[in-house]
Protein backbone atom coordinates (compact mmCIF):
# COMPACT_ATOMS: atom_id res chain seq x y z
CA UNK A 1 0.00 0.00 0.00
CA UNK A 2 2.72 2.61 0.46
CA UNK A 3 4.26 2.46 -2.80
CA UNK A 4 0.74 3.11 -4.16
CA UNK A 5 0.60 5.81 -1.83
CA UNK A 6 3.82 6.94 -3.32
CA UNK A 7 3.09 6.61 -7.00
CA UNK A 8 -0.52 8.84 -5.99
CA UNK A 9 1.38 11.59 -3.99
CA UNK A 10 4.52 13.59 -4.86
CA UNK A 11 7.03 10.21 -4.64
CA UNK A 12 10.18 13.00 -4.86
CA UNK A 13 9.04 14.79 -2.07
CA UNK A 14 8.49 12.01 0.25
CA UNK A 15 11.59 10.38 2.43
CA UNK A 16 10.28 6.65 2.00
CA UNK A 17 11.99 4.10 4.98
CA UNK A 18 11.57 0.44 5.02
CA UNK A 19 11.18 -1.43 8.15
CA UNK A 20 12.95 -4.19 6.37
CA UNK A 21 15.87 -2.54 5.21
CA UNK A 22 16.86 -2.52 8.87
CA UNK A 23 17.12 -6.06 9.49
CA UNK A 24 20.16 -7.08 11.93
CA UNK A 25 23.21 -8.14 9.77
CA UNK A 26 23.74 -11.71 10.80
CA UNK A 27 27.34 -12.33 8.87
CA UNK A 28 28.77 -13.56 11.90
CA UNK A 29 27.44 -16.59 11.57
CA UNK A 30 26.88 -19.26 9.41
CA UNK A 31 24.71 -19.37 6.52
CA UNK A 32 22.42 -22.14 7.80
CA UNK A 33 22.24 -20.68 11.64
CA UNK A 34 21.13 -17.25 9.77
CA UNK A 35 18.11 -19.51 7.64
CA UNK A 36 16.96 -20.02 11.68
CA UNK A 37 16.18 -17.29 13.02
CA UNK A 38 12.90 -15.82 13.55
CA UNK A 39 13.11 -12.64 11.32
CA UNK A 40 9.34 -11.62 12.31
CA UNK A 41 10.12 -10.76 16.00
CA UNK A 42 10.47 -7.46 16.62
CA UNK A 43 14.05 -8.40 18.15
CA UNK A 44 15.04 -9.31 14.30
CA UNK A 45 15.27 -5.51 13.35
CA UNK A 46 17.81 -3.13 14.40
CA UNK A 47 15.10 -0.08 15.81
CA UNK A 48 18.08 1.71 17.29
CA UNK A 49 19.95 2.34 13.86
CA UNK A 50 16.31 3.33 12.83
CA UNK A 51 15.83 5.62 15.09
CA UNK A 52 18.58 7.57 14.86
CA UNK A 53 17.83 7.97 10.93
CA UNK A 54 14.17 8.84 11.54
CA UNK A 55 15.38 11.30 13.76
CA UNK A 56 18.29 12.98 11.25
CA UNK A 57 15.43 13.07 8.26
CA UNK A 58 13.48 14.80 10.95
CA UNK A 59 16.49 17.49 11.39
CA UNK A 60 16.87 18.09 7.58
CA UNK A 61 19.97 15.67 7.40
CA UNK A 62 19.99 12.70 4.76
CA UNK A 63 20.49 9.12 5.64
CA UNK A 64 22.66 6.11 4.48
CA UNK A 65 19.58 3.22 4.77
CA UNK A 66 20.77 -0.10 4.35
CA UNK A 67 20.60 -2.61 2.01
CA UNK A 68 19.86 -5.43 3.22
CA UNK A 69 20.35 -8.92 1.30
CA UNK A 70 17.55 -11.44 1.64
CA UNK A 71 19.09 -14.88 0.64
CA UNK A 72 22.12 -14.08 2.55
CA UNK A 73 20.56 -12.61 5.56
CA UNK A 74 23.20 -10.07 5.52
CA UNK A 75 23.31 -5.96 5.16
CA UNK A 76 25.22 -4.92 1.72
CA UNK A 77 28.41 -2.96 1.87
CA UNK A 78 26.51 -0.83 -0.25
CA UNK A 79 23.67 1.70 1.06
CA UNK A 80 20.91 4.37 -0.30
CA UNK A 81 21.34 7.71 0.43
CA UNK A 82 17.34 8.68 1.28
CA UNK A 83 16.93 12.92 1.58
CA UNK A 84 15.07 14.71 4.44
CA UNK A 85 11.52 16.00 3.18
CA UNK A 86 8.50 17.32 4.45
CA UNK A 87 6.78 13.79 4.67
CA UNK A 88 8.60 10.62 5.23
CA UNK A 89 6.65 7.42 5.52
CA UNK A 90 7.66 4.45 7.44
CA UNK A 91 6.46 1.26 6.21
CA UNK A 92 6.65 -2.31 8.00
CA UNK A 93 4.66 -4.26 9.75
CA UNK A 94 5.97 -4.25 12.85
CA UNK A 95 6.71 -0.42 13.52
CA UNK A 96 4.02 0.11 15.94
CA UNK A 97 5.70 -2.76 17.94
CA UNK A 98 8.30 -0.24 19.21
CA UNK A 99 6.92 2.69 21.25
CA UNK A 100 10.30 4.75 20.82
CA UNK A 101 9.64 4.04 17.09
CA UNK A 102 5.54 5.23 17.85
CA UNK A 103 6.86 8.53 19.27
CA UNK A 104 8.59 9.77 16.08
CA UNK A 105 5.40 9.12 14.38
CA UNK A 106 3.12 12.03 13.69
CA UNK A 107 0.38 9.33 11.61
CA UNK A 108 0.27 6.44 12.14
CA UNK A 109 -2.13 3.86 9.99
CA UNK A 110 -2.13 0.55 10.30
CA UNK A 111 -3.35 -1.50 7.05
CA UNK A 112 -5.26 -4.18 7.81
CA UNK A 113 -5.16 -7.09 5.08
CA UNK A 114 -7.29 -10.56 5.05
CA UNK A 115 -4.41 -13.72 6.48
CA UNK A 116 -4.87 -15.62 3.02
CA UNK A 117 -4.00 -12.07 1.10
CA UNK A 118 -1.06 -11.85 3.42
CA UNK A 119 0.26 -15.22 2.91
CA UNK A 120 -0.48 -15.37 -0.75
CA UNK A 121 1.50 -12.51 -0.94
CA UNK A 122 4.35 -13.02 1.64
CA UNK A 123 4.48 -16.80 -0.75
CA UNK A 124 5.13 -14.64 -4.34
CA UNK A 125 7.42 -12.29 -2.84
CA UNK A 126 9.94 -14.87 -1.23
CA UNK A 127 9.82 -17.21 -4.09
CA UNK A 128 10.34 -14.37 -7.05
CA UNK A 129 12.89 -11.88 -4.86
CA UNK A 130 13.96 -14.27 -2.08
CA UNK A 131 15.35 -17.34 -3.49
CA UNK A 132 13.07 -19.28 -1.16
CA UNK A 133 11.04 -22.56 -2.18
CA UNK A 134 7.22 -22.89 -1.39
CA UNK A 135 7.76 -25.57 1.00
CA UNK A 136 10.47 -23.38 3.12
CA UNK A 137 7.93 -20.03 3.15
CA UNK A 138 5.00 -22.48 4.26
CA UNK A 139 7.28 -23.61 7.50
CA UNK A 140 8.64 -19.84 8.24
CA UNK A 141 4.78 -18.90 7.75
CA UNK A 142 3.34 -21.80 10.23
CA UNK A 143 6.45 -21.70 12.06
CA UNK A 144 7.54 -18.15 12.88
CA UNK A 145 5.57 -15.59 10.87
CA UNK A 146 1.84 -16.42 11.98
CA UNK A 147 2.90 -16.49 15.91
CA UNK A 148 4.41 -13.49 15.54
CA UNK A 149 1.56 -11.86 13.75
CA UNK A 150 -0.62 -12.51 16.52
CA UNK A 151 1.65 -11.72 19.40
CA UNK A 152 3.05 -8.31 17.74
CA UNK A 153 1.70 -7.21 14.76
CA UNK A 154 -2.20 -7.82 15.47
CA UNK A 155 -2.03 -6.16 19.32
CA UNK A 156 -0.25 -3.05 18.01
CA UNK A 157 -3.12 -2.17 15.57
CA UNK A 158 -4.16 -0.51 18.59
CA UNK A 159 -1.83 2.04 18.15
CA UNK A 160 -2.99 3.25 14.72
CA UNK A 161 -4.70 6.38 14.53
CA UNK A 162 -6.12 5.11 11.09
CA UNK A 163 -6.58 1.48 10.46
CA UNK A 164 -7.47 0.85 6.76
CA UNK A 165 -9.33 -2.65 5.92
CA UNK A 166 -8.72 -4.26 2.87
CA UNK A 167 -4.89 -3.49 2.24
CA UNK A 168 -3.84 -2.27 -0.46
CA UNK A 169 -7.36 -2.95 -2.58
CA UNK A 170 -9.04 -0.35 -0.49
CA UNK A 171 -9.10 2.41 -3.44
CA UNK A 172 -11.11 4.76 -1.36
CA UNK A 173 -8.60 4.49 1.70
CA UNK A 174 -5.07 4.95 -0.56
CA UNK A 175 -6.31 7.89 -2.33
CA UNK A 176 -8.03 9.47 0.99
CA UNK A 177 -4.05 9.14 2.49
CA UNK A 178 -2.52 10.45 -0.71
CA UNK A 179 -4.84 13.54 -0.93
CA UNK A 180 -3.58 14.40 2.75
CA UNK A 181 -0.09 14.21 1.69
CA UNK A 182 -0.30 16.30 -1.49
CA UNK A 183 -2.18 18.47 0.43
CA UNK A 184 0.60 18.75 3.36
CA UNK A 185 3.09 19.05 0.73
CA UNK A 186 1.31 22.11 -0.91
CA UNK A 187 0.92 23.53 2.47
CA UNK A 188 4.89 23.46 3.25
CA UNK A 189 5.51 24.63 -0.09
Amino acid sequence: MAREILKRACTELISFIQHDAYYKDLSDLPLAQRAMQNFDHPDALDNDLLIRHLKELKASRAIQMPIYDFTTHTRTLETRRVEPHRVIILEGILIFADEALRRLMDVKIFVDTDPDIRFIRRLQRDIAERGRTMDSVIRQYMGTVRPMHQEFVEPSKRYADVIIPEGGFNEVAMEMVAARIRALLQAHE
